[in-house]
Order: structure tokens, then sequence, then C-alpha cells
């Protein structure tokens, strides 16, 4: 069956919801009490919100095709120990305590599936376009967490198609997904500083994701984890966060708008655009998939070449 539906008492979302309910209030109370200036324009947090909820409609429908997917898989899977026998066996809580390995290894394998997913989102300027709407609110609070993207829904369930094949439990899969979504909610606030130094080494922060959503030259395109930090240090994507150089949240041509519409598609315009004036078919693909910021006859504005301007420029000052 290539459509699935996930039973929902086992999504860890809908239990979550009192959580992120609670970390709004406690994040607007601290910035009433400490004047932080984290809301000051409502109307960017309800455009968020908004997002959000379009995001978690189109997700229903494609959670489910994934689930359907993911099972048909699942019957090729490689390795028959990573998962339980049955749905009877899944739902034993004997077999999780004593295949907890499982659960540590599925940690690392969605972990490492989602660094890929956002790392190619960044770079890669037709993913870019579904994902940018995320990072274009120019206030970050607990709310930017809920400006979801609606096309990204489409396609990001295909960087995990390996993880059935391997033996990996489709349930389990969307369990950790969703696991993982709940622990990035947190990092979106300003209110929390910094962890003791071993956690900052391990696990994404707020303090490294702030530099993700960030715009300063030395922040772009860093930082892509979910909760893992290491995927950055190992592959060449981590920043920390500077106490000299602030974050400048936003994209690097903010579109000022409430607009739910023009949130969610704004980008592919801009694309269109310039895959319309591209006068070779090789050039149009480049537009569609080189990184953002590249251009066949004007500046080189790729977050890469923009960073080694900035650390040539460092050098001679």
């Amino acid at each position: 069956m290539i459509f699935k539906s996930m039973p929902p008492e086992m999504d860890p979302v809908i239990y979550a919801i009192p959580f992120f309910l609670l970390a709004i209030s406690i994040e607007l109370y601290v910035n009433w009490k400490e004047q932080r200036h984290l809301y000051d324009d409502p109307k960017e947090a309800f455009a968020s919100i908004g997002m959000g909820l379009g995001s978690l409609v189109v997700n229903v429908l494609m959670k489910g095709l994934a689930y359907g997917v993911y099972t048909i898989l699942f019957q090729f899977a490689l390795i028959k120990s990573l998962a339980p026998s049955s749905y009877a066996e899944f739902m034993t809580l004997h077999w999780h305590i004593t295949h907890w390995w499982v659960w540590v290894l599925l940690l690392l394998a969605d972990d490492f599936s989602f660094y890929w997913h956002h790392r190619l989102s960044h770079e890669i300027r037709v993913l870019w376009a579904a994902h940018v709407n995320h990072h274009s609110s120019q206030t970050y609070n607990l709310a930017t967490a809920l400006r979801q993207s609606w096309v990204e829904q489409l396609y990001k369930y295909f960087f995990w198609l390996w993880m059935p094949l391997v033996g990996f439990h489709p349930l389990m899969m969307l369990m950790m997904m969703s696991i993982s979504l709940i622990y990035q909610y947190w990092t979106h606030t300003e209110v929390i500083r910094k962890f003791p130094r071993w956690y900052e080494f391990l696990f994404n922060t707020p303090s490294h994701h702030r530099v993700h959503h960030a715009t300063n030259v030395r922040y772009l395109d860093r930082n892509h984890a979910g909760i893992l930090i290491i995927w950055d240090r190992m592959l060449g994507t981590f920043a920390e966060e500077r106490e000299t150089e602030k974050p400048i949240y936003g994209i690097t041509k903010n579109i000022h708008t409430y607009n739910l519409v023009k949130i969610a598609f704004h980008e592919y315009g801009d694309l269109m655009h310039d895959v319309g004036s591209a006068p070779t078919f090789i050039l149009k693909l480049k537009y569609l998939f080189m990184p953002p910021g590249w251009s066949h006859n004007g500046p080189d504005l790729r977050a890469k070449t923009l960073r080694k301007q900035l650390a040539e420029k460092e050098g001679i000052s």
C-alpha cells in the first residue's frame, strides 16, 4: 500500500505540544521581564505560526506517503535484527529495552540523513527555494521555529529512503524524525546563551543554531545539524558563535512581507527569472542546481566565495 497512516499515538510531536506552548510562554515572560525585544514584530510571529500550520497540513499527506513507501522498501531489508519481527513485538517494551542499541544507531542514521537534507537545501538553489522561508524571519524566537516550508515536505523524505533498506523499522524512523523536530524547536531562541563545553561540542544548541540563521558572511551556510553538531565539525561546515559578532537574522535579500503565499514561494519567482535569462540550456540547469548566489554574468555571491573574500580581507588588515 503506497499510503499508510501513522497511528497518532505513535507521533511524539502530539505529546510535545504542551511543551511547545510552555516554552513560548516562558520565552514571552523572559522577553517582558528583561525587555529583550524578541517579539517586537507580532505580525512576523503570526506569519511564522501560519507557515507552520500550512506545513502541518501538507506533511500529514506526505508522512503517510513516506510511511507507505518505507514499508514497501522495508520488505527488502538487509539486516533483520534492526527491527522487531512483528507489529506485536514492536508494541512490547521488552524488545526496545533489549535492543536499545538499535535506537542509538537509528539516532545516528536519522541525524546524518537530516544533515545532508538540510545542507543540500542550502547548497542547491532549487532546494533552497523551498527552504528559504524558514530563514526569512528577521527576528529569532520560538515562533520562528514554526516557520516551516510547505514545498520542502514534498521532497525531504527522499533523504531517508536508504534506511528501511538497511533494516530500520519505518515506524521507528518516523518517530525518530519527530524526536529530532522536537529537539530542534527549542534551539530557536536567544534566551539561552551557552551550555557546558562538552554539550556544545556534541549537540546542536541555541548558540549553534543562531549562527545557522544569521546572514553575517562568516556564519552563512553553517551548522546544519539536527541533534548532533558532530557532522558539521567533521565535514567542515561548523562555525562558532562569536561574542564579538552578534548574528543578524533573515536572508541576504529580505522580503519584508507577512503574506504567507509570498513567504512560501517568493524565491521561485527570482529563480525562474534567472533561468529564463540564461542564454543556454546548461546555464539554465546551473541556476537550478548551483548554490544560491551563483550567476553566469554577475558577481559571485555564493556563501563560500563571500567567506573566502572575508578571510582574505581579514588576513590583509
